[in-house]
């Protein structure tokens, strides 16, 4: 009895060993990359108060805000299109007076899903009272979409490769065993350009969209046979 349990011990033994050898394989990375013209625009823009009464520069702060709700709502932006990023009060000291003063900000993020809307929106902002525009960033509606575009891309382009190498050497590769991705997204920086810049109707034109680039990279591993 104890040399059949010896024996079945060394036979399953052979059979785990043989399931763990690692197979001939080839590791590559493809890359699939979209470009589109952006059809959105997110805005960041801040009001900032500055003085030595706390109180009153909140109050300031509040009216211009108050005032930017309204003004977006008048221009039809959702509600869900704009969102409070933050609220700071700060107490700063003042080495040469001696003395202390505070800054006060309030931050909107405001998200136009039509960039025609972008001049008019701009300008009522300032006019409200916004005094600061920390950022402009450009997406695109179709996302999900460019993002699967680029997917077949990059395991297209991984195939590719696989394939090249797997021929030199007089192989060819069989079914896929692993794929692992890194997605990136490079949008455009906005570019002002100059205020004698006309567009087709005679407005001005301070904005240039530009192209986003979508790209997704995988890492693909294949039988190689």
């Amino acid at each position: 009895m104890k040399q059949i349990a010896l024996v079945l011990i060394v036979a399953a033994m052979s059979s785990m060993t043989a399931q763990t050898e690692m197979k001939p394989s080839v590791d590559v990375t493809g890359e699939g990359i979209v470009n589109v013209v952006p059809d959105q625009v997110t805005v960041k823009v801040r009001v900032e108060n500055t003085g030595s009464n706390p109180k009153e520069l909140k109050q300031m702060n509040d009216r211009t805000i108050s005032e930017v709700l309204q003004f977006v709502k008048q221009m039809g932006i959702a509600d869900k299109y704009v969102q409070t990023d933050f609220v700071r009060l700060s107490k700063n000291y003042e080495y040469n007076t001696k003395t202390y003063n505070y800054v006060a900000n309030q931050s909107l993020t405001i998200k136009l899903v039509d960039l025609k809307q972008y001049e008019r929106v701009m300008n009522g902002l300032l006019e409200t009272g916004i005094n600061r525009i920390d950022g402009v960033s450009f997406s695109s509606s179709e996302m999900n979409q460019l993002q699967s575009q680029a997917r077949k891309k990059a395991v297209e382009h991984a195939k590719m490769k696989a394939e090249e190498y797997a021929s030199v050497l007089g192989q060819s590769i069989g079914k896929a065993t692993q794929i692992s991705e890194f997605q990136q997204i490079n949008t455009p920086r906005p570019m002002l350009r100059s205020a004698m810049a006309m567009d087709s109707e005679g407005a001005q034109q301070t904005l240039a969209p530009g192209e986003m680039q979508v790209s997704v990279k995988v890492n693909v591993r294949f039988v190689l046979n």
